[in-house]
């Protein structure tokens, strides 16, 4: 039912109406589009994109108009400070306009170029563009890269790991939850419960972790520690697998190292190496699963210059798998599905865009990750 009590349109005689209106009336805002047709602006929205991937529409700033009309201030098209890309020749002969995604990640250069690669093969299939923007795990950032991309590159739909933490973490979710395009998170997700909650594709971190200490205690170890990062979205969920493993499997998680602390990048990480392995010798540790490489790596240099064997005085397993393998000895590893998120991601936002049916379910897709086993546990 509509706000005025009479029955919804169908989405496809809803759209039909859109393009009738546009006819008859040449350029129309996306505002007065949904007041006519008493829906919000975000279906509004979705139907200009889909319309205009047909070529039974264009898509302006701030509006829609028909495909070979140019626009006009006095119809109520976007104002003089929103202007109207320039048609092609294609576009004037009404040929279908491509279809274009922001991604916003928080690294060019670690985990996300796997998955970034993911995202580049599946859209190499349908034609449709992405235009990638690489962010500095500051919601501040983040969302001066979507505003840009949303304003300034015009996208139809959004792919971004954002932050989600903090108040400003809050504040880019709900900015986020209102954006004018589709938006798919990739390895973050919504919380629980909140409203118009967001499609996400994330890795079973907490899975991938418990698959590490099941993988420890059938070697025989019986106290295994973690060791996790500071601000790390992947902490939580790696500390929730591991803690649930450990009493699955009557382990002691709370006679084993447990320390959250500073990445190897950080000074204070040389000190902190040594607190941990101090901590492992009086508890009587034998194994460790440390996120991510580059501190695990770290962690093995560091045992050999205090004399401790890997894996015989002490077993390690690392999780991320980017640069595992290059240890000595090459370390077993939790290797998330960052190509198959990168697919999973893009193809879940193809089909919104594609289908803009708000009826359509919310979908939360969520993949294995797997371990791969090398000389540091074995």
């Amino acid at each position: 039912m509509t706000a005025s009590g009479s029955p919804a349109p169908m989405p496809e005689e809803r759209r039909a109406q859109v393009v009738e209106l546009l006819r008859r009336r040449g350029p129309v805002r996306v505002a007065d589009l949904a007041q006519a047709l008493d829906v919000s602006a975000i279906t509004i929205r979705r139907d200009i994109a889909l319309l205009a991937s047909q070529g039974l529409i264009r898509r302006v700033r701030g509006g829609a108009m028909p495909p070979a009309v140019a626009p006009a201030q006095d119809h109520g098209a976007a104002p003089a400070d929103e202007p109207a890309p320039r048609a092609t020749a294609e576009q004037s002969a009404g040929a279908p306009r491509r279809l274009t995604v922001g991604m916003v990640v928080p690294s060019l250069d670690y985990y996300w170029p796997e998955v970034i690669r993911g995202v580049r093969e599946a859209a190499a299939a349908t034609g449709i563009k992405i235009v990638l923007r690489g962010a500095t795990y500051q919601a501040a950032d983040e969302r001066r890269q979507l505003s840009e991309l949303m304003d300034s590159a015009g996208v139809d739909g959004l792919l971004v790991a954002p932050t989600t933490t903090g108040d400003d973490g809050e504040e880019l979710m709900s900015w986020l939850r209102q954006a004018p395009v589709p938006v798919v998170l990739i390895e973050r997700a919504a919380a629980t419960g909140a409203h118009d909650a967001m499609e996400s594709v994330v890795s079973d971190h907490t899975l991938g972790a418990a698959m590490a200490v099941r993988h420890l205690a059938v070697l025989g170890h019986r106290r295994i520690g973690v060791i996790t990062t500071l601000h790390s979205p992947t902490t939580p969920h790696i500390r929730r697998g591991w803690s649930h493993a450990c009493t699955e499997l009557g382990l002691e998680p709370d006679a084993a190292p447990d320390v959250t602390t500073v990445d190897q990048r950080d000074p204070a990480w040389p000190a902190e190496l040594d607190r941990i392995l101090a901590a492992c010798r009086q508890t009587g540790t034998t194994a460790l699963l440390v996120h991510s490489d580059p501190e695990a790596i770290s962690l093995v240099e560091r045992c050999r210059e205090r004399g401790l064997r890997v894996p015989a005085d002490l077993a390690v397993v690392t999780y991320d798998d980017e640069v595992a393998e290059l240890c000595d000895p090459p370390l077993t590893a939790v290797r998330p599905p960052r190509r198959s998120i990168g697919r999973a991601a893009f193809t879940l936002l193809a089909e919104r865009l594609t289908d803009p049916d708000p009826c359509r379910p919310t979908h939360h897709v969520v993949i294995e990750p797997r371990l791969i086993v090398r000389s540091s546990s074995s």
